[in-house]
């Protein structure tokens, strides 16, 4: 079993507390079999809500899958108690928003999309509902009149 922490960079405008939001949050990653090297084409989604139980009653994970190359099971956790939000100081710089563990399989891409939320970093303006599918999301806070912002989306895996 292998840890794999997915660091968040982005440069934020006047906003704090980026996180995923709520339990049915999609994480979208291309995974690779860590056997045989396979990476299938097609973007995955795991979430908190999925619970799959693991082969010999060796508790359970939220995705488990085949290898359609080598045809060896392999799963894949999200660990909820990492689950960690983006702020304002973290800002440009590298963090570990969330923690998978890996048995067989290895996330090697990952693909922001909706389901983010943030607030104002002065105001505490809820913005519910960000997409970051385009790597930026803008907006404007009434009550602090001024804008708001995630920018230059990007990431990376290390091991934990």
């Amino acid at each position: 079993m292998v840890k794999i922490g997915l660091q968040f960079k982005a440069t934020l405008e006047n906003v704090t507390n980026v996180r995923p939001e709520g339990e049915d949050f999609r994480w979208f990653l291309k995974l690779k079999c860590a056997n045989c090297g396979e990476i299938p084409e097609k973007w995955q989604y795991i979430n908190l809500m999925d619970s799959v139980p693991l082969k010999g009653g060796r508790g359970s994970a939220s995705m488990v899958q085949k290898c359609k190359l080598c045809a060896r099971d392999n799963s894949i956790d999200i660990m909820r108690d990492t689950i960690t939000p983006y702020n304002a100081e973290d800002s440009e710089r590298f963090k570990t928003m969330v923690q998978f563990e890996c048995r067989g399989l290895e996330p090697v891409d990952f693909q922001p999309q909706a389901g983010f939320a943030a607030e104002g970093a002065e105001s505490g303006t809820k913005f519910p509902e960000i997409t970051l599918l385009e790597k930026d999301w803008t907006d404007y806070d009434e009550k602090a009149s001024e804008s708001v912002g995630i920018y230059e989306v990007t990431h990376q895996f290390i091991k934990c």
